[in-house]
């Protein structure tokens, strides 16, 4: 019997042993590296379908044909489950399992505490009892949300702070020209300040309509009490609500409010598209892509839809779906997001009517996505393997690692790594470095080779994008960099292609080159393009972590001059006040109420940020 059949036979067993109830189960490796997370609410019956004859897709076939062993752990309720599912795939990030971006990264609008709460834009949710609305789709829908409602509340944009800067300074022209309410005259009450800021909570929550009718209400109350101005800008703000209901894309009825959810999978891809439907109109939508070695089923969607709605500070009453999933996953998801949400949470598959026609059309953007996904991805991989041919590579470059060195004089040495996965950039892998080994000089020869050994080091370490070898190391540099690397390697026992990217007088990508000679790429105009792509965003990444850390020096250089103020302190007053402005408008008393600061540092810094102060404005009443 062959040995692939022994090993299916063995699991096999193993799996009919296991209890009726449910579980979650482990699927790993031969090394035992865990690749694929999966639940079930009959642990048995689930497990063992992988391991019988059964015809399987080719994803699932592949990850199963990978497996060598399986662990388990058995759980009171589907819940439970369910929460210890989305656990472990944070945990392990098996290879198989499809991931969603770090709810870090999403963008989202935060709506801060205080008794002037403003609206900000932001890539955290701290635990600092603010309201976050989001994630958003991608940053521009954020910043735009956050202008508009700016515009039509006339919430203040300035970097003031209120109450502390009321009366300071007279109003800036955005008050003039009445796109801000301006709260720093002391006109504007708390109170009024709040029924602005709750309107834009509501608008953010999809209640554009019940705003607008709020409006209506008080613009009609002011206008009886001969308040015309107030009655204006109530006018004035339910026109531009109205002007951005004609802008957005009208799919339903005015009360519909729904999030729609649709699944597109083959062998090549899957797509999940999710529509966010408020007032009736489409505000958003994300669509997640995965590529052939990411199993989604329809069984895989409730731990999606349970992790996706856990990021989300507002989760619809209802939740429809262009699938049809058993009913027990239904009730299921249901119980799990209401608990979330503390009310009640529908999520159901429409079968007819205006809703069933919302799932088909969210389900054709899902095959849509998926389409031009495998055409993009059909092109980059024609690049790559056309790109492997000049440079005589053994393997598909699926994995291009590209790195540069940046400083600025002799200070600041930074080196970049970007990560170009199957001819597109993946930013979640970018790592930068600041180079220790060199000092008072710029080697960039010893400092790549310092970045190189760096990221070597960490082969060994369980991470998802450290641990994996490139396929193809490229250098911004020429010869004398590849030779360094490559002695490096040498030194290490690994056999892997680098190449420099070679610029011309201009500053352009000329050519490829190896320690001994060039390879042209001018002639072909894919490959030029992917390098020249490359090239340019491994410079801007360096560069530009090499100017955040200039910043941050230059920010505390000038506290770390006062008497007594070293870079902690410095940086300790800087996060407390959020700035030199700031700084330099407080007393000794604020200064000295931040942990840390005594009463002697804070009228020190008082007494040189002032100085400084009164020689700048003698300067500029000479001048």
């Amino acid at each position: 019997m062959p040995q692939n059949e022994v090993l299916r036979q063995r699991l096999l067993e193993k799996a009919n042993t296991l209890p009726l109830c449910p579980g979650v189960y482990l699927m790993r490796d031969k090394g035992g590296k865990v690749i694929y997370v999966g639940k079930s609410r009959k642990l048995k019956n689930r497990v063992s379908q992988y391991f019988q004859n059964a015809e399987k897709n080719i994803k699932t076939a592949r990850m199963v044909s990978s497996v060598h062993d399986f662990d388990y752990y058995l759980c009171d309720t589907e819940i439970e489950a369910l929460s210890l599912e989305n656990t472990l795939i944070k945990q392990y990030t098996p290879k198989y399992n499809i991931r969603l971006k770090d709810a870090k990264s999403y963008p989202y609008i935060k709506l801060t505490q205080g008794e002037y709460p403003r609206l900000t834009f932001t890539r955290r949710r701290d635990a600092d009892k603010a309201k976050y609305f989001g994630p958003y789709s991608g940053s521009g829908t954020a910043y735009a949300l956050i202008e508009l409602l700016r515009r039509v509340l006339r919430l203040p944009s300035c970097s003031r702070v209120f109450p502390r800067d009321i009366g300071k300074e007279r109003p800036c022209i955005y008050y003039q020209m009445n796109r801000c309410c301006g709260v720093c005259t002391g006109k504007v009450s708390p109170e009024e300040y709040a029924h602005s800021v709750r309107y834009a909570a509501d608008i953010l929550n999809g209640k554009s309509r019940e705003v607008r009718g709020e409006l209506e209400r008080q613009m009609y109350a002011f206008a009886e009490e001969e308040r015309y101005e107030a009655a204006a800008r109530c006018r004035d703000a339910i026109s531009a609500l109205d002007a951005i209901g004609e802008k957005q894309k009208v799919v339903a009825s005015p009360d519909s409010e729904h999030d729609v959810v649709a699944l597109y999978s083959d062998d090549v891809c899957s797509c999940v598209s999710v529509f966010y439907i408020r007032s009736g109109t489409l505000q958003d939508k994300t669509d997640y892509l995965y590529g052939a070695d990411s199993i989604l089923e329809y069984e895989d969607m409730t731990a999606f839809l349970c992790e996706h709605y856990k990021s989300r500070e507002y989760i619809p009453s209802q939740i429809l779906l262009a699938f049809a999933m058993e009913a027990e996953d239904t009730e299921m998801i249901s119980a799990y997001l209401s608990r979330i949400a503390e009310r009640r949470i529908t999520v159901r598959t429409p079968e007819r009517g205006q809703l069933k026609t919302l799932c088909d059309m969210v389900e054709k953007n899902a095959a849509e996505q998926a389409k031009l996904y495998q055409i993009n991805t059909v092109r980059n991989e024609g690049t790559l393997a056309r790109l492997a041919e000049p440079l005589r590579l053994e393997t598909y470059p699926s994995r291009i690692e590209a790195y540069d060195i940046s400083n600025l004089g002799k200070e600041h040495l930074t080196a970049g790594m970007i990560v170009c996965r199957e001819g597109k950039f993946s930013k979640a892998d970018y790592r930068s470095f600041r180079i220790r080994s060199v000092s008072g000089t710029t080697d960039d020869y010893a400092s790549m080779r310092e970045t190189l050994e760096r990221r070597l080091e960490h082969l060994s370490d369980d991470d998802g994008s450290f641990s994996e070898l490139p396929d193809l190391i490229l250098l911004d540099g020429g010869r004398g960099h590849v030779s360094v690397v490559r002695e490096l390697l040498i030194e290490k026992g690994l056999d892997l292609p680098v190449f420099g990217m070679v610029k011309d007088d201009y500053h352009k990508t000329r050519a490829l080159c190896t320690d001994t000679e060039e390879i042209s790429i001018a002639r072909e105009q894919e490959i030029y393009s992917l390098i020249y792509r490359i090239q340019e965003e491994v410079h801007r990444f360096t560069v530009s972590r090499m100017e955040n850390a200039k910043r941050k020096t230059l920010r505390t250089s000038v506290l770390t001059r006062i008497p007594g103020i070293g870079e902690a302190k410095a940086k300790k007053l800087l996060a407390a006040f959020g700035g030199m402005r700031a700084l330099r408008e407080a007393d000794v008393t604020a200064i000295a109420a931040v942990s840390g600061i005594s009463q002697r540092d804070a009228e020190a810094v008082f007494r040189d940020l002032h100085s400084d102060h009164k020689k700048k404005t003698e300067r500029e009443a000479k001048t």
